[in-house]
């Protein structure tokens, strides 16, 4: 028996550690022992701070629920979300469009319907159609592609807010044509603030951060053989676009709306945008996050 230090803890922890089967798992779970050992000993984390902290991540998991999950509003307003889709394009074979964010609010299931359906029940205001084509990197059109969307409404809300989860709104799931061509009808999102009503959000305005984020519309595209695409598109004229608070925006992913002579739906504004797939090494994702229903499920 020897007496532990600051010091000493770190390596007698990865030394009980050490015969841990799943090798992958050994490897994480090493680092994160360091990293966290080397975190206290870096700001001389107190008890009571540290006792803040558990206070804290307690609170991030009571917060969530079937339709909110606090953990992954976390990973997000602290950029690892974003760390974590970089890395992940960095293991492509190739890149196709640029990846963005799945977010916190992502649903399965929602149902397959013809080009051009509006994906607002009610709009209040007026329509835009959002259009273009999916193709792979070298342009080849790309038919049977699987392109799904979903959005806040033009009150900055998302149906799992508006509507408690019973029922799907500003959602659609459409089939690319022979052509590798789709399109849908929609209305402009409004920017939104993240939930501050929970742990994230208190530590959001403890930061002086505005929570804000710019008008964009997710989208999440596959097909046979091809990298699945988890992206957004940003309009530009956003007064947050350029400060994202989980930091999903890049300038390649900038929209705005206008008038369209090739729209395939005259008189409406719209929103043309051409979307990439990257080949896919065999049983690749592309997808970074979850429908927060499969995680409370998974959990129980």
């Amino acid at each position: 028996m020897r007496d532990l230090d600051e010091f000493t803890v770190t390596d007698e922890t990865l030394s009980q550690m050490a015969n841990t089967p799943n090798p992958r798992f050994k490897e994480i779970a090493d680092a994160a022992v360091r990293h966290l050992h080397a975190f206290a000993r870096d700001v001389n984390l107190t008890p009571e701070e540290w006792i803040q902290g558990i206070q804290f991540m307690t609170a991030v998991g009571q917060a969530c629920t079937p339709l909110r999950q606090e953990f992954i509003l976390l990973s997000d307003v602290l950029g690892l979300s974003a760390v974590v889709n970089a890395l992940h394009d960095k293991k492509a074979r190739e890149l196709g469009s640029q990846s963005s964010l799945l977010g916190p609010f992502f649903r399965e299931g929602v149902e397959l319907t013809p080009a051009g359906t509006q994906i607002v029940e009610k709009p209040t205001v007026p329509e835009i159609v959002v259009y273009g084509k999916v193709t792979g990197n070298d342009g080849t059109p790309i038919p049977n592609a699987l392109v799904q969307v979903w959005q806040t409404s033009e009150r900055g809300l998302y149906d799992m807010q508006e509507r408690n989860g019973e029922s799907m709104d500003m959602r659609g799931t459409f089939q690319t044509d022979a052509d590798g061509n789709y399109h849908f009808r929609t209305v402009r999102p409004l920017g939104y603030s993240i939930p501050m009503d929970g742990p994230v959000g208190a530590m959001v305005f403890a930061q002086k951060r505005h929570g804000m984020r710019p008008s964009h519309i997710h989208c999440l595209i596959g097909a046979e053989g091809y990298r699945e695409l988890v992206t957004a598109l940003y309009f530009g004229d956003d007064p947050y676009i350029d400060s994202d608070t989980v930091f999903g925006v890049s300038e390649s992913l900038v929209v705005d709306s206008h008038d369209d002579p090739n729209s395939p739906i005259p008189g409406l504004r719209a929103v043309h945008y051409d979307f990439r797939l990257a080949k896919a090494a065999p049983g690749e994702s592309g997808r970074v996050g979850a429908d927060p229903t499969k995680l409370m499920k998974a959990a129980e």
